[in-house]
């Protein structure tokens, strides 16, 4: 759930979302994205991380990225990557990967798709 409610609107942009995962430490908290694609209305490209108390964000080598193909009038087919590739191994030792399972991404699927629809 975006923390933010401004759109991207560019490269480099920092945006936050709310988050819940049963094995994080708090269940529910935020993280700190920043946008590495942009490419209206085709995809977006983010690097996750997290802002320190000090307001300095770190970023964990890992980003999404959604590519969108309209199928027609009110149907759009979204294609989500999700790299690893850049994680230290340092944070792989302490994070089982994929930190989330097929469930998971099913349902950011579902929320992309509500709130396109109240869009």
């Amino acid at each position: 759930m975006p923390a933010d409610r401004a759109q991207p609107t560019q490269v480099g942009q920092v945006f936050r979302m709310g988050m819940y995962h049963p094995d994080h430490p708090l269940g529910v908290y935020q993280v700190a994205n920043q946008v590495h694609v942009l490419d209206p209305p085709r995809a977006i490209g983010r690097r996750t991380g997290e802002e320190k108390e000090s307001g300095h964000l770190e970023f964990g080598g890992w980003t999404w990225r959604d590519d969108l193909v309209p199928l027609g009038p009110s149907e759009t087919e979204v294609r989500l990557t999700y790299d690893w590739s850049a994680v230290s191994a340092s944070i792989r030792e302490y994070l089982r990967f994929p930190p989330f399972g097929a469930g998971h991404l099913a349902g950011s699927l579902r929320h992309l798709a509500a709130l396109a629809a109240d869009g």
